[in-house]
């Protein structure tokens, strides 16, 4: 992994003085990463002892219409930071650097409660809502993913998106860590009129970065 020490989620007791409460975030920090080096990853993660064959050909995820989680989309704080997630169905476009996780993390729950599965197409947005579909655009090559986010982070700052090691093997930036990305949200409206398949959904024209 080349993303930021990984998240946990607890509820916070309602306050008898505040209307809303927010998620607390305690983060458990990785130790012993010194290095910037491209290719690295922090101490306890990385890529899976064996790498599948086809991890490349792995499916796309497919984009179904489903529910908000109330309990996942709720303001919190991470890292001293405060996030507020969208809680309505809009579109939503972002470009910036991405990141993955892998097996450090393989097997315990996202904050969805579901589990990550490092071979699986999902991904971790810090607000996007949960879940959410989305299209990943490598900045460069065009190549592009479709993938279920399910969890929340990256929380460092130059980070917009923590994809799965599949997802990244996919993208073909698993060996670097990091890469520069387009993300968009695929809406619901989208998702039910099959604008997901082929080219996607047609881009927001974003000033350059």
């Amino acid at each position: 992994m080349a993303g930021e020490p990984r998240r946990f989620f607890e509820r916070k007791r309602r306050s008898k003085n505040a209307g809303v409460c927010a998620f607390v975030v305690v983060v458990a920090l990785g130790s012993g990463c010194g290095t910037t080096q491209r290719g690295s990853y922090y101490q306890n993660d990385g890529p899976p002892d064996q790498v599948p064959n086809d991890i490349a050909s792995t499916p796309d995820a497919t984009p179904r219409v489903e529910l908000f989680l109330a309990r996942v989309n709720r303001p919190y704080v991470a890292l001293g930071r405060s996030y507020t997630p969208l809680t309505t169905d809009v579109a939503f476009h972002q470009r910036g650097v991405a990141s993955w996780y892998g097996k450090q993390f393989h097997g315990n729950r996202t904050a969805s409660g579901e589990i990550y599965d490092m071979f699986a197409m999902t991904a971790a947005h810090p607000t996007l809502p949960i879940p959410s579909y989305v299209r990943v655009t490598h900045s460069r090559t065009q190549a592009s993913v479709i993938v279920r986010v399910n969890d929340r982070g990256p929380f460092k700052f130059d980070r917009i998106i923590d994809l799965s090691y599949a997802a990244a093997a996919k993208l073909g930036f698993a060996a670097s860590g990091t890469v520069a990305v387009e993300v968009e949200r695929l809406t619901h409206a989208q998702i039910a009129a099959g604008q997901w398949r082929g080219a996607g959904v047609e881009p927001l024209n974003l000033p350059a970065p």
